[in-house]
């Protein structure tokens, strides 16, 4: 009995070799030739306002009407299932789906899932497999959308560990169904110059999971008054990391009386995404988006999901650049009100969360009347609790 026989039956129970010979060396698949690669995760990043979603409802359009891509090649035709936990689909997605010409009967949107007879949030770690096995029902399911991404981690995104195993879900979903997963994500703020890949908002592991980032930017504008921006790549691991396109955006009506935006695809461009996001961000310096709406962007985000702690929400917040006085402005603005989890068997701590609309009660009363909006204490200090 040979050596490697002696170890594949005393690993039977244990762990699993597979001996490289017995391996068939495959091809990437690629859903769109060098940008999205089935059975792998994307990520695709950028500043607020660059147009993030409506890109990515564009790239759904593509393939569930067969349309071409960018680059003219054609897409092959086949079924997209989205997960935003920003946008609605009724008044936003599908007003920009169908702007851009999607097959509507093409487009799942993930809304939640069902335990015991009642309708919850949808959580990847829990209802991956019943996700998966609807994808597998539905057939031909090409491309994912997640919007945003962090979305996907329940712990804390700045912590390596805590980010992989968030995302491995998706990781896991994309091979097992054999589409092209894409997350949504932003770039933090004040990063500018730094490398591309590296200016994902949270953890380094946003990046490193992704087999292929993609950033969108404004850009330098040879004619005043004109709408251009770039779309390229920042990282592949399975294929070119340079170029892209320029893009606009404009507002059309998507059906009598549903206003939505769309993307016009232009030229290609070559470069380095560091090279051509340095010519876009010193153009568009001047005309950056005030601090508060930035950081009211960054709120929505970090709470799409649900309830985070409010030191993540510190520590989230540092990293992109949010000062503590522009927090709490954001947090006002949004009519954020921070509670205290002592419900017996609760994580403890004090928590933010975007408001029911319903039944929240109004941030904006509580400040005027002198009541903290930050939490006891009223502290921002690293480590404290508020």
């Amino acid at each position: 009995m040979s050596g490697v026989d002696k170890i594949a039956r005393l690993t039977d129970d244990g762990v699993v070799l597979v001996r490289g010979s017995d391996i068939s060396p495959q091809p990437i698949s690629w859903l769109w030739r060098d940008w999205l690669a089935r059975g792998k995760v994307h990520i695709l990043a950028g500043a607020a306002g660059q147009g993030k979603t409506t890109i990515a409802m564009a790239l759904v359009a593509t393939v569930t009407s067969g349309g071409r891509w960018p680059d003219g090649s054609r897409a092959e035709q086949g079924n997209v299932l989205i997960w935003s936990g920003e946008d609605d689909p009724a008044d936003t997605l599908l007003p920009r789906l169908m702007a851009a010409g999607a097959d509507r009967s093409r487009v799942y949107f993930v809304r939640g899932a069902r335990i015991a007879g009642e309708e919850v949030p949808f959580d990847p770690a829990r209802d991956l497999v019943q996700l998966t096995s609807q994808a597998k029902a539905i057939g031909d399911v090409r491309l994912v959308i997640v919007d945003p991404v962090v979305s996907a981690v329940a712990g804390d995104t700045h912590k390596n560990g805590e980010v992989r195993r968030g995302l491995q879900p998706l990781v896991d979903l994309a091979a097992n169904v054999g589409a092209a997963l894409l997350g949504i994500s932003h770039f933090s703020k004040g990063s500018a110059g730094r490398e591309p890949t590296e200016r994902v908002t949270g953890s380094l592991a946003f990046g490193a999971v992704a087999r292929v980032v993609m950033y969108a930017a404004k850009a330098k504008s040879e004619e005043e008054g004109t709408d251009r921006r770039v779309f390229g790549r920042s990282k592949s691991n399975i294929g070119p990391d340079s170029g892209g396109f320029e893009y606009s955006l404009e507002q059309v009506e998507a059906s009598p009386g549903i206003e939505a935006s769309r993307v016009l695809w232009g030229r290609s461009v070559e470069g380095s995404a560091r090279e051509l996001l340095a010519e876009a961000e010193a153009e568009d310096e001047p005309h950056e988006r005030n601090e508060r709406e930035e950081a009211c962007d960054f709120l929505r985000d970090l709470l799409a999901a649900g309830p985070v702690a409010a030191k993540q929400v510190q520590a989230e917040a540092r990293d992109a650049g949010v000062s503590t006085a522009t927090l709490r402005r954001a947090q006002l603005e949004l009519e954020i009100k921070p509670y205290k989890d002592g419900v017996p068997g609760g994580r403890g701590g004090w928590f933010w969360s975007l408001p029911d609309p319903r039944c929240s009660p109004s941030a904006k009363d509580a400040h005027a009347n002198g009541v903290s909006i930050l939490g006891k204490g009223e502290h921002l200090e690293a480590g404290e609790d508020f």
